[in-house]
């Protein structure tokens, strides 16, 4: 009996974990992702290249794991709780022959030894130590403690301050507070008796003897009620660069109330700021060490710092007043860049109104900078490797005379190499595609490099010598490849992952053509057995002539009623129409379930999506919902012309920036969109954060036009189809207060055909398996009974 018991369980349990998923549901897509399967994530290698690790859950356990292979060995080996603490973390400052870096952990330094695999702790104190790095002769180990740079001999062990930061400066005279009658008694006393001229006197002499046996002090910085930042020391240990940040003064922040807490109070969060507020400015230093002095980098010989930027041609006033100011533009200078014979130093300038990078030649002896590259643009800088939110360090010397960086002036994100001697560029990487990672190589003969030559939905691992050449492709697996290149760069260790299938992890040799071997199997047994949709990938010319590109899902047998629904992917500029697995996960199984049941799906990388451009990257500047908004709408006729769909039942849906697409479609186009579900949504542009949207809109009180013509609550009266709204009450990135001034809108206008659903615990992303269940119950709901007439 009790073998017969013990049989029936297993066949229990075995029939459970390989269930089949024969239909999709809104409550089978969004359970915790777990039912999935656990990808494979944070991949990073050992300092000898003799391991890699990465997060994994095998196991669906309640959190990932830490586990291992060799590029020998790839069984998965789970790290035990010990070596993990042994394990030196990726980053870190490696010497020159790559044979120790030194790194920080908990606010210590420590320093690693590749070849004996020895960890040395170098300080253990109660501050934080950090950013450590060698000096150039690779002697000491140079970091930062409480604002001041300090370098740490690793033969001898002793420790320099190297500056002297202070708020306030010694021996600064204290204001005398004696009143009237104090300072008559005090020289009536030094009149009268003798002992007190004598004691006035010692007193006086022992100051100037002490005063003449102490050591040369380290040299004061003051800096007030400034921020020390980016203190740096030249390679040739003269030259002590630094910032100083003054915060932004009357800037306003925002709260959050959270309404379910622990304490069964309401709790305010405290949140950001909004667009215009008063941002922080700084001033670059140079601290010359053999002279003992400290002066200012001056900015006031930047080509074009007092330029003014188009928009200002719509508010004649305003462009007199500015022309009349003839007021510099405000502007950051980062970290010099240094050759390593200290003989060229390079930093990159960026204005603050966003239309301008300069990389500029500094002198340090005099702080003087010269101009080496400028690229200006009308809308705003950024693009892959070029600076803002998307920098990620690609600039640098390949040896003392040649400095390398990224730039949009051909109208695409590429690598291009200067000459510091003669001043001549090249541009080593060209083509309609973008050079989207960059990677030195550790002898500065090779850059490594990702990008989507082949299509823009399409990455790919290269390398081209440091002095140009055509691309060697070195990986070759169709869909999205994320290479972790080992620290003795012989293997790639890549996550890749393909349109219906998520990422898993592969190892493959440093060479052309190589085989790249599969590691990890990460799906479910019940996530396989559905056949998800390979969405077909499309491309469309939009009213412009542009080429859109976008992905299909058909049904096998559309419904009777020819419905279309389009996905609009978020952030803006992100790219979601490629051929590996969405970061939207939720939204592809979400279209798959469409399709199932008769839907056309169309999922757009729409005007400011990435992976495209220049042009397509900036193509929203001053109006967000135009471009962006009428690719939609031509994605739609595409979907009539070609697929049959019906044009009045054509309903769209999008989270973040596509929720503010959505509400912009359905109140500015109300005969393409019949209904809509627009999720966290942006309503009010003059509510969102600087950041992001002074880019694209400048700011709110300079140019109204692009606010008023960008913003939903603006065009609200114009709703006809029905809205539903989904909105997370604790949302900190786009305030719940925004969905809430609509919803008042729409009440004044009288408008009933909207609903607003509220989560009470969801910030923008949410969380909850039955937040995100509700959420899509509700919106699928809302198209089988707009689009299909149920």
């Amino acid at each position: 009996m009790k073998k017969l018991f013990t049989s029936l369980l297993l066949f229990i349990f075995a029939g459970a974990s390989a269930q089949k998923l024969e239909t999709l549901s809104i409550e089978k897509i969004m359970r915790d992702p777990k039912w999935m399967g656990v990808s494979p994530s944070n991949i990073r290698w050992s300092d000898d290249s003799k391991k890699i690790y990465f997060n994994w859950n095998p196991k669906s356990e309640e959190r990932d794991g830490l586990f291992s292979i060799t590029p020998t060995n790839l069984k998965p080996r789970e790290v035990a709780t010990e070596e993990q603490r042994e394990i030196a973390p990726e980053n870190g400052s490696w010497n020159k022959k790559r044979s120790l870096k030194a790194f920080e952990r908990n606010g210590d330094i420590y320093l690693s030894d590749v070849k004996t695999g020895t960890i040395t702790q170098l300080t253990s104190t109660t501050e934080r130590e950090a950013i450590p790095t060698f000096t150039a002769d690779e002697s000491a180990v140079l970091f930062s403690k409480e604002n001041n740079l300090y370098k740490l001999s690793l033969a001898k062990g002793q420790l320099v301050q190297l500056t002297n930061f202070v708020k306030t400066a010694s021996g600064t005279t204290k204001k005398n507070t004696d009143n009237q009658q104090e300072k008559y008694l005090k020289k009536q006393q030094l009149e009268l008796f003798d002992i007190i001229k004598v004691e006035d006197k010692d007193r006086k002499l022992d100051s100037i003897e002490r005063k003449e046996m102490q050591p040369a002090k380290l040299k004061e910085i003051v800096y007030g009620d400034k921020r020390v930042n980016s203190v740096q020391l030249s390679p040739d240990g003269r030259y002590i660069t630094y910032r100083l940040i003054q915060p932004a003064e009357g800037a306003k922040n925002g709260i959050v109330p959270n309404y379910v807490t622990g304490s069964g109070f309401t709790e305010d969060i405290p949140n950001r700021t909004k667009v215009g507020a008063p941002q922080s400015s700084s001033v670059s230093y140079v601290f010359d060490l053999k002279r003992d002095s400290v002066y200012a980098i001056s900015t006031k010989e930047i080509p074009g710092i007092k330029d003014l930027p188009d928009y200002l041609k719509d508010y004649p006033k305003l462009l007199e007043d500015r022309r009349k100011a003839n007021a510099d533009r405000k502007v950051d200078i980062g970290v010099p860049v240094w050759s390593e014979n200290s003989k060229y130093a390079v930093v990159v300038v960026e204005s603050q109104d966003n239309k301008d990078r300069w990389i500029m030649k500094l002198d340090a002896a005099s702080g003087k900078l010269t101009l080496l590259d400028r690229q200006r643009d009308e809308a705003w800088i950024g693009g892959p490797g070029t600076g803002g939110f998307f920098a990620n360090g690609s600039l640098g010397f390949t040896d003392n005379t040649h400095f390398y960086y990224q730039s949009e002036a051909s109208g695409y994100s590429h690598l291009y190499l200067l000459d510091m001697v003669n001043g001549e560029k090249k541009q080593l990487t060209s083509g309609k595609w973008e050079v989207q990672t960059l990677k030195l190589s550790n002898d500065k003969k090779t850059f490594y490099f990702t990008a989507n030559i082949e299509h823009p939905g399409l990455t790919h691992f290269y390398k081209i010598p440091v002095t140009g050449g055509a691309p060697v492709k070195l990986t070759s697996m169709k869909g999205g490849n994320e290479i972790d290149l080992s620290p003795d760069e012989k293997w790639l260790a890549i996550r890749y992952s393909y349109s219906n299938k998520p990422w898993e992890l592969y190892v493959q040799p440093n060479k052309p053509g190589a085989k790249a071997v599969q590691v990890t199997n990460s799906t479910t047994a019940e996530f396989n057995s559905y056949a998800w949709k390979e969405p077909e990938v499309i491309s469309f010319k939009n009213r412009y002539g542009s080429d859109i590109y976008a992905r299909v899902y058909q049904p096998k047998t559309a419904d009777p009623a020819k419905p279309a629904v389009v996905f609009v992917h978020g952030a803006g500029y992100l790219q979601n129409v490629h051929y590996w697995w969405s970061s939207y996960f939720r939204e592809y199984m979400f279209n798959n379930m469409l399709a199932d049941n008769g839907y056309t799906v169309i999922d757009i990388d729409y005007t400011a999506s990435s992976g495209y451009g220049r042009d397509m990257r900036t193509g929203i500047y001053r109006h967000m919902g135009g471009k962006d908004l009428t690719d939609q709408v031509d994605g739609v006729k595409y979907l009539i012309d070609k697929y049959g769909i019906n044009p009045k039942h054509v309903g769209l849906y999008g989270g973040s920036y596509g929720g503010f697409i959505t509400l912009m479609g359905l109140f500015t186009q109300p005969d393409v969109f019949a209904s809509g579900g627009a999720i966290r949504s942006v309503t009010d542009w003059a509510h969102y954060n600087h950041g992001y949207t002074s880019n694209i809109l400048n700011e709110p009180f300079e140019d109204d036009i692009a606010y008023r013509q960008s913003s939903p609550i603006y065009f609200a009266n114009g709703l006809k189809g029905k809205l539903l709204m989904l909105h997370g009450m604790v949302d900190q990135n786009v305030n719940y207060q925004d969905i809430i001034r609509l919803t008042q809108k729409l009440i004044e206008l009288h408008k009933e055909n909207w609903e607003l659903a509220s989560y009470p615990v969801e910030d923008h992303g949410f969380v909850q398996p039955s937040s995100w269940t509700d959420e899509y119950k509700r919106i699928y709901k809302l198209f089988e009974e707009t689009l299909k007439g149920k």
